[in-house]
């Protein structure tokens, strides 16, 4: 299997198909790249470089015990695409992983980076807190890490529902999405799984946001049970700067699976349209 060394050892699993100008996925807590196989199939086919890659302590990375962390999880993607040598790279990353784009633009700056996608992301912050009273209170976080102690397994097979908006009325439920979610999941190692609760949910990407400099598409639903778009994509789009916002009624947090046609069309033209005015690598 590909993989990438880091500085501590943690190897980085890493999918990397076709030629032209990289689209790079990070994806969606507790996850892995296959999770990105609709859009990496989809842009792949239309003369895209392709990379996606299995976040430290995710499906067949190192399950570690330490640095499972925002400002890690920037730095092993600054890595890999080191190691790849990418440029002018379009960066698209769906909840945990549009928290991963915005502080590797943030540490890293946006020498290698063309545009960035956020997708149902979690930033700028996802906890409640007097500066962010729109958040979620702590109490919701502690208890996803009560569940994943009590029996991830359970755990993993109910989140899916809310994920991907299965439990509202008339929902049509693919089993077979949910029990790929669930593998994906049960892939990766519990503690960095458990760390990662912390790391989407209180960390604050509000400074890195206000350092994105490339033309930004920020894409959610507006029924995402997960990370509820009031305090996710809504005040992102006001802090990056010339930032293109498309909010998808009743859309659900997966909704690049459940809708996959619709967000690669949007994916799509939003690239071809940012093209002419492509930030200089």
């Amino acid at each position: 299997m590909p993989t990438i060394t880091t500085k501590d050892g943690t190897q980085i699993y890493y999918k990397d198909w076709g030629t032209g100008q990289p689209m790079v996925f990070s994806h969606g807590w507790p996850l892995t790249a296959d999770d990105w196989d609709a859009q990496m199939l989809f842009f792949g086919e239309r003369g895209f470089r392709v990379i996606a890659h299995d976040r430290r302590g995710h499906g067949r990375s190192t399950q570690t015990w330490d640095g499972n962390e925002m400002d890690t999880y920037a730095d092993d993607l600054a890595a890999l695409t080191e190691k790849l040598d990418l440029k002018d790279a379009i960066h698209v990353g769906h909840s945990t992983g549009g928290g991963e784009v915005a502080r590797y633009i943030g540490r890293h700056g946006s020498k290698r980076v063309a545009m960035a996608v956020l997708i149902s992301a979690v930033p700028p912050l996802m906890l409640k807190t007097d500066k962010n009273p729109g958040g979620l209170p702590l109490s919701v976080f502690d208890g996803l890490r009560a569940q994943l102690v009590a029996n991830r397994a359970e755990f993993y097979k109910d989140v899916t529902l809310p994920f991907y908006g299965y439990n509202r009325p008339g929902a049509k439920i693919s089993e077979g999405i949910r029990q790929h979610w669930w593998l994906q999941g049960m892939m990766g190692g519990v503690k960095p799984h458990y760390d990662c609760i912390k790391a989407f949910s209180e960390t604050d990407f509000t400074e890195d946001l206000k350092k994105f400099d490339v033309p930004t598409l920020i894409m959610h639903g507006d029924d995402d049970q997960i990370v509820p778009i009031g305090a996710a994509g809504l005040m992102s789009a006001k802090i990056v700067k010339n930032a293109t916002l498309k909010v998808y009624p009743g859309f659900p947090h997966g909704m690049f699976k459940t809708h996959a046609d619709q967000i690669n069309a949007d994916l799509l033209e939003f690239v071809s349209k940012a093209k002419k005015g492509t930030h200089a690598a």
